[in-house]
């Protein structure tokens, strides 16, 4: 990954609450939401590589899987894939915003548009 652009400076808690409140704005997403459609199949390739790269769904992971798939009380198996289903959701959506910050200091501020 590249580094830091140089001008890029640390944000503060109360900077970075603001940021993510203004995320939750009606609509101000959509934009967002467009480019990562007709970005998807590379993203989803770089996404793919980062997990691998990292290491998280190495042979642990697959012994995971077989274990909550051959758990034998239904409860129990329904428990541990729910589990598994969010923890991989939470691992994906963590290494997609690390992705999605390092696209946008790549792309710059003056090809991301303006920033409130």
């Amino acid at each position: 990954m590249a580094g830091p652009v140089p001008d890029q400076r640390a944000h503060t808690d109360a900077e970075l609450d603001a940021a993510i409140a203004q995320l939750s704005e009606p609509g101000r997403l959509r934009d967002a939401q467009d480019l990562v459609a007709r970005a998807a199949p590379s993203l989803q390739r770089v996404l793919a590589a980062a997990i691998a790269d990292g290491g998280w769904f190495d042979a642990a992971h697959e012994q995971a899987v077989r274990e909550a798939a051959g758990e034998e009380d239904r409860e129990a198996r329904l428990r541990a894939v729910r589990t598994l289903l969010a923890e991989e959701t939470r691992l994906g959506m963590l290494v997609g915003v690390a992705v999605g910050f390092e696209l946008s200091r790549v792309l710059g501020p003056s090809q991301t548009g303006d920033r409130d």
